[in-house]
């Protein structure tokens, strides 16, 4: 390989290593060459620059940084809990698929990359129809109180309507999290999603791709419980329940900027996880400056 295409690639994945680290997650080869930020590479090259630059570690299946490998059996013991629950998270996807103008389920957050911790939230990303979302939203808790029977708990962490399917934010993080969601309900609307979010490709080049969902019937039941919601009654419906909520959400510790209420989205993100994930990956890139190249400067990491 060419000096100047191994020093370039270094970077790329030192930089993806990075970000990676800051949720104490090692990467095997082939999703440091999934994630690898901003330039497309083969799996080749990338295996190569792992395996021969001195600042990347291999412990097992996985890699990291220099001096960073005790993160490795974190990331075994998460697995091994995320196991045990993805099945769960998928059945409750199924369900929730099902319930009145739920358009969309996709699994995200920490089980997504199965390395949840001790917690046992099962954060999903949901797509409604239009003028609805609120009242989707009201279904999704009612069901969620059944789920904690068995001590797991639902959170629509985001829930956005079909008419709002670009995200405004184009940075590594948005791009990470919808390349990590597992889709599980609403496949067309999935695609259209993904679609419309192309400019992942500029973030991610070996990310950006349309998973496969087996896709199954809501059935009756959906229809039955849409019927008498579709008209006047269930528009009041709405505006009350969005109303009553974003009252009570404007007074919760935590409202603010990654905090988003209206008709078309409900992101109740009040622990800033944004934030605290972009500030925790400048620390890292502060702490590890020396290793890094010029180049690496131009790489963007918030949004536009």
């Amino acid at each position: 390989m060419p000096e100047h295409l191994f020093s370039e690639i270094s970077q790329a994945v030192f930089h993806t290593l990075l970000y990676s680290d800051v949720f104490d997650y090692p990467l095997t080869a082939s999703e440091v060459h999934r994630y690898l930020t901003q330039i497309s590479a083969t799996y080749e090259d990338v295996w190569e620059v792992l395996n021969e630059n001195p600042q990347f570690i291999k412990r097992g299946d996985y890699f990291a940084l220099t001096g960073r490998e005790s993160i490795v059996p974190i990331r075994a013991r998460r697995t091994r809990r995320s196991q045990e629950l993805l099945p769960y998270a998928i059945r409750y996807g199924r369900v929730l698929g099902c319930l009145p103008f739920v358009r969309m389920v996709t699994l995200t957050g920490s089980l997504a990359v199965m390395n949840i911790s001790q917690n046992a939230d099962f954060d999903y990303m949901l797509v409604t129809s239009p003028g609805r979302l609120w009242t989707a939203r009201a279904f999704v808790l009612l069901f969620g109180r059944c789920t904690k029977i068995r001590g797991h708990t639902i959170c629509p962490n985001l829930i956005v309507s079909t008419d709002s399917l670009e995200w405004h934010r184009h940075d590594l993080y948005s791009a990470r999290e919808l390349c990590q969601m597992i889709p599980i309900t609403g496949k067309d609307v999935y695609q259209k999603l993904m679609q419309a979010n192309a400019w992942i490709r500029d973030v991610l080049p070996n990310a950006y791709q349309i998973s496969n969902i087996s896709e199954t019937s809501p059935g009756f039941l959906r229809r039955f419980l849409e019927f008498p919601l579709l008209g006047k009654p269930g528009d009041r419906l709405e505006r009350w329940e969005m109303n009553r909520k974003i009252a009570r959400f404007a007074k919760q510790e935590g409202f603010g900027d990654e905090t988003v209420f209206n008709t078309q989205m409900c992101q109740g993100n009040f622990d800033h996880h944004r934030h605290w994930t972009e500030e925790a990956f400048r620390q890292r890139r502060r702490r590890f400056r020396e290793h890094l190249l010029p180049a690496e400067e131009g790489i963007r990491v918030t949004g536009r």
